[in-house]
């Protein structure tokens, strides 16, 4: 449940649209609900503005089916199940209906889309920039987590340091942007550069592309630690969806 949800809920009860035991009922789960196997934080997003999302690895097909379908149902807004393979999004399709698949990104989001763009949605934008096209799952990861945070994404994509002029041929692009996640494998050395021509943060996530001395990601992860640019966060190996949080955050929830 998000801070939206709540106002909604006490102003129904207000304006008599809503009884008190009506609002007792929506609110009766909260601060979580035990599923047996899980434990839904349901009041994640009134603490943090993020409501809880779903990370599929390690769990069955039917429990991120009714983890995602009781957090559905006590939001409103769209769930996101993360490193999903198309088998979880027919799964997540029998309880909600309306729910879409990113094969990139490897994202499920079931709902509707009622997220509200943040205040300074015209005015400020993350950008997302890969190395590779190699990179692009865990960019595009970044960029649907994004988008569903309620901020605007540019993307730059296969702009790494082997031909820097794709780079520098959209400079504006990296300039104007409040804040930039810039994803790279191999040696890791893209958030350096960038980090050296622009004026805002940039969050580093290393990705396990790369040949064996990469070491799954392990190469890039200690070249972006160990950068010479200011103003550089890493996250871990292939972790998108941290990063867009992050990045969310600096982007700020419309202060300009």
């Amino acid at each position: 449940m998000t801070t939206d949800a709540a106002r909604k809920i006490l102003e129904a009860v207000r304006d008599g649209s809503l009884d008190v035991d009506q609002a007792v009922e929506r609110l009766r789960r909260m601060p979580f609900e035990d599923l047996g196997f899980a434990k839904l934080d349901h009041h994640r997003g009134l603490r943090t503005g993020m409501p809880e999302v779903v990370y599929c690895p390690g769990k069955t097909n039917d429990q991120i089916r009714d983890i995602v379908a009781r957090l559905y149902d006590q939001g409103d807004s769209p769930v996101l199940a993360t490193r999903a393979g198309p088998e979880v999004f027919e799964a997540v399709r029998e309880s909600v209906e309306d729910s879409r698949y990113f094969e990139a990104a490897r994202i499920v989001v079931a709902g509707p889309d009622r997220v509200e763009p943040k205040p300074n949605f015209d005015s400020a934008y993350v950008g997302v920039v890969s190395a590779g096209t190699a990179d692009v799952p865990v960019a595009d990861e970044a960029a649907v987590t994004l988008t569903h945070l309620g901020d605007r994404v540019e993307r730059l994509y296969d702009v790494g340091v082997a031909g820097l002029h794709r780079l520098l041929g959209s400079l504006d692009i990296l300039l104007e942007a409040r804040c930039l996640v810039v994803v790279a494998g191999m040696e890791g050395a893209l958030p350096s550069v960038v980090a050296g021509l622009v004026p805002c943060p940039v969050i580093a996530v290393p990705t396990s592309v790369g040949y064996g001395a990469a070491f799954g990601g392990l190469a890039s992860l200690l070249g972006m630690l160990n950068t010479c640019s200011s103003g550089v966060a890493v996250v871990n190996i292939d972790n998108g969806f941290g990063a867009a949080v992050f990045a969310s955050m600096v982007n700020g929830r419309g202060d300009v």
